[in-house]
């Protein structure tokens, strides 16, 4: 088993391997967290790990009745995750590589990263200024039938695209600009789809390349489905993207 220790960024979204990843951070601990990855020599990749909150939101604990004025805001690097952070996070994530770590007049940083490879989250240690973890690197197996799965998933994805734009408007995408290697596919399909966070974090963390494909089919033909019969789509769920809590 293969371990490493990384900077642990929780998001209410999931990365996968080859997203690319926006970050705009303002957060002290974030902050923090990125000028010790500045610290890296520029030809070494400056690596963190993206896990997704569970629920989609922090789940700190919080007491019934109307709120305390007087209360001082929670504050350290596992403020709004509770007594034990790694409970608050689902167990599989993303090594993100940093490409691009900008940091602004104001002390803020402007941070492009793109997901690299699965890790399954081991331990949280919340000692430090921002959290760190201690991960386990997952392999991508591909797993029976991956090639003709992802033929079927690419076919079954264009149909979804088509749905989803409309009759009177272009494809989201071209066939040419789609991969063709099955892991490739079944990652981008999964960023790309109009999936809530469980699906998604369900999607990540599949056993194999082929199984994930098998998931994605079904829910792009049941997705199509739905929207067929649907008279139409709010513009605020296609044009909403991942955001970050820090």
């Amino acid at each position: 088993m293969t371990t490493v220790r990384l900077p642990l960024f929780p998001l209410n979204s999931v990365l996968f391997p080859g997203l690319v990843l926006p970050l705009n951070i303002f957060e002290e601990r974030y902050r923090a967290m990125m000028r010790e990855l500045l610290k890296t020599a520029e030809d070494e990749p400056r690596r963190f790990a993206v896990v997704a909150i569970r629920d989609g939101h922090e789940v700190a604990p919080s007491a019934p009745g109307m709120p305390d004025p007087t209360a001082v805001p929670e504050r350290g690097p596992a403020a709004g995750f509770g007594a034990d952070p790694v409970r608050a996070f689902h167990g599989v994530g993303c090594v993100a590589d940093a490409a691009t770590i900008r940091e602004r007049s104001g002390g803020t940083f402007e941070v492009l990263a793109t997901g690299t490879r699965r890790v399954r989250l081991l331990s949280v240690d919340a000692s430090g200024p921002f959290l760190t973890a201690e991960l386990e690197e997952l392999p991508e197996v591909p797993g029976d039938g991956a090639g003709a799965l992802a033929e079927g998933v690419l076919r079954a994805f264009r149909q979804y695209q088509k749905r989803l734009a409309g009759a009177r408007e272009r494809s989201l995408s071209t066939g040419s600009e789609l991969p063709d290697e099955p892991s490739v596919v079944s990652y981008l399909v999964a960023a790309a789809m109009m999936l809530d966070t469980p699906t998604k974090q369900r999607l990540l963390q599949a056993p194999d390349t082929a199984s994930r494909l098998r998931d994605e089919l079904k829910l792009l033909r049941s997705e199509t489905a739905i929207i067929r019969n649907l008279p139409s789509l709010p513009a605020s769920e296609l044009t909403r993207g991942p955001t970050s809590l820090n």
